[in-house]
């Protein structure tokens, strides 16, 4: 009988990088090359292959991969059947109509437009909802640059508008926001034994991610700090308290946000802590 494996899709382009990375990092041994089209990967019984963002959805939905990483956008635009695990938070992007700077919203609404998108399925609702009347056209890309010549709005994705900006484009209206998502086929989760990797996967992912959040940190305090100084710590659960060699206080450890540690680490040394560290994890795992 043919040994089960798990099948992976990485997404080609920006989303690369830090999928590989983030998968490496929970050890799954990901080979970082986005040229080779199906990396070889470590962890047992798991195999991958790097295709395009946009088609990631639809071979979810049709079965022909388990696993995928894709942004909503993509998952929304091809409309696929498939099954959200989990919110990566990686490349928010928020998806947009824009238009150029002279165009108002009236003056549009007089005539039939062009709008030029990558998004179809997308683009079409909205200006379907808002009443346009428009001819569309697809695009492969760049669709920045197509107004005021070849187009008179666009739909397109950006994460901090300087782009539109650049080409002289406001921003209409905000359709939606978009971050990285891991997706799965329906059926691999009624299969007992690719329910159980996909659920250690989203494990091992979340892992790293709370870890990349928190740091630890730890310090010394004097016994008759001590109270008050575990009052004023935020963490995870309780810190961890041990006396120190010879009655002379307490050793202190602590996980706590890690945008938090630089306002922190001052109060508590205003506190009476001395010999603070902080240092990174690698897994947080509650």
């Amino acid at each position: 009988m043919k040994a089960k494996r798990l099948r992976l899709v990485i997404p080609k382009g920006r989303l690369y990088a830090e999928v590989v990375r983030l998968l490496n990092d929970s050890g799954f041994g990901v080979e970082a090359d986005e040229r080779v089209y199906c990396p070889k990967v470590a962890w047992p019984n798991t195999e991958a292959k790097i295709m395009k963002p946009q088609n990631i959805p639809k071979l979810i939905e049709l079965g022909s991969h388990d696993v995928g990483f894709t942004g909503a956008d993509w998952v929304l635009e091809t409309g696929a059947s498939v099954q959200e695990v989990m919110d990566l938070d990686f490349n928010p992007v928020r998806i947009v109509a824009a238009v150029p700077g002279f165009l108002s919203e009236r003056t549009l609404k007089r005539r039939t437009i062009v709008a030029a998108s990558e998004y179809e399925r997308i683009a079409r609702n909205f200006l379907d909802e808002h009443g346009y009347s428009y001819v569309f056209l697809r695009t492969f890309g760049a669709t920045e640059v197509f107004p005021p010549d070849d187009a008179d709005m666009i739909i397109d994705n950006i994460a901090t508008g300087r782009t539109l900006r650049e080409h002289g484009l406001r921003v209409l209206a905000v359709l939606l926001e978009s971050t990285t998502r891991v997706i799965v086929h329906p059926e691999a989760l009624r299969d007992p034994w690719k329910k159980e990797k996909i659920g250690e996967m989203a494990l091992l992912l979340r892992s790293v991610l709370d870890a990349r959040r928190r740091v630890m940190l730890e310090m010394n305090v004097p016994a008759d700090k001590l109270e008050a100084l575990i009052r004023a710590l935020p963490c995870m659960r309780s810190p961890t308290v041990a006396p120190l060699y010879g009655q002379s206080g307490y050793a202190v450890k602590v996980a706590v946000e890690r945008d938090k540690a630089a306002r922190l680490i001052p109060r508590l040394k205003k506190m009476g802590a001395c010999d603070i560290l902080e240092s990174r994890f690698e897994k947080v795992v509650p």
